[in-house]
């Protein structure tokens, strides 16, 4: 038996809103994804690192695949479709609490021809109504290629089924060198995961007014205090100046909170004290704007 360890690289996939996110940063034991319960929080093919003595997985966290013809959410749903190409192993992750529709029916018809590769993980079976045994007929339907070993239960808000995950994926995966360092648990960059927990704390105060209009610049980042500090300014981008004023709100209060809540997770992630000066400007229409999408989502 050989003695040489596994890698591989792991798209993760499935409809809007079924936990993708909460998922991948469950299985990697630290928080690399942003997580809101509005629909189409992921905008980026988000990378999570689990190594163990097996060997190493990373999963790459893409965004909803949602039928629609913005030019955000194609650019979106080609992010997905380079991940699960690019991908040697597919974790499928479907929501137990909702009846499949057109749009698990278009994202299965996508993975009919890696279903070989694909690990079928049945998420929210701790919500009311969950039911695994029609989500399952779906696949038989749909995707008959995955057998039923492949078809596990999980509750990602529960902490429940991730190791059974893990080790379905190990024993898919084939023989190779780590792909990162051991260390490492994610390979964003230090402005980028800025960005998005920033973004995370205004999508979930803003859900009901503009979170799809919204995206984070960081501007400026640099140690200070002999490494000690960490001072970032950023900006939370409008897609209209009308819509500054909802998210400054009364008095500044909105903005206020945001930055409050964003410096404080911050903190929790880095080793160094943050201080995080956080605006708001405009950018007009940059959802239909070819260079910031382009600049904001990438592979």
């Amino acid at each position: 038996m050989s003695s040489e360890k596994k890698a591989a690289f792991v798209a993760v996939v499935g409809r809007p809103s079924v936990g993708k996110s909460t998922l991948v940063n469950l299985l990697c034991g630290a928080k690399v994804a942003i997580v809101s319960v509005v629909p189409q929080t992921t905008r980026n093919a988000i990378r999570g690192i689990v190594n163990r003595p097996e060997g190493q997985l990373v999963f790459v966290d893409t965004p909803g695949r949602h039928a629609s013809t913005r030019k955000l959410n194609k650019k979106l749903i080609e992010v997905s479709d380079r991940s699960i190409t690019d991908a040697e192993l597919v974790l499928y992750v479907l929501d137990a609490s909702r009846a499949p529709g057109e749009e698990e029916v278009a994202i299965a018809a996508r993975l009919a021809v890696c279903a070989d590769k694909t690990v079928a993980a049945v998420n929210k079976m701790d919500a009311q109504g969950a039911d695994y045994e029609g989500t399952v007929a779906f696949l038989n339907s749909h995707l008959p290629g995955i057998p039923a070993s492949r078809c596990l239960k999980v509750s990602a808000l529960k902490h429940q089924g991730a190791e059974a995950i893990v080790s379905c994926l190990f024993d898919m995966a084939g023989e190779g060198p780590a792909l990162y360092p051991e260390e490492y648990y994610t390979d964003q960059t230090l402005h980028f995961r800025i960005a998005e927990i920033i973004r995370e704390k205004a999508i979930n105060r803003l859900r009901q007014e503009l979170p799809h209009s919204l995206y984070v610049e960081v501007a400026d980042a640099e140690l200070r205090d002999e490494g000690k500090r960490l001072w970032v300014r950023a900006f939370l981008i409008t897609e209209r100046e009308s819509q500054k004023g909802m998210v400054v709100g009364k008095g500044g209060e909105m903005i206020k909170t945001i930055r409050l809540a964003a410096q404080q997770e911050l903190n929790r992630l880095f080793d160094w004290k943050v201080d995080l000066d956080l605006r708001v400007k405009s950018s007009p229409d940059w959802r239909h704007n070819d260079a910031v999408l382009r600049r904001l989502i990438a592979p």
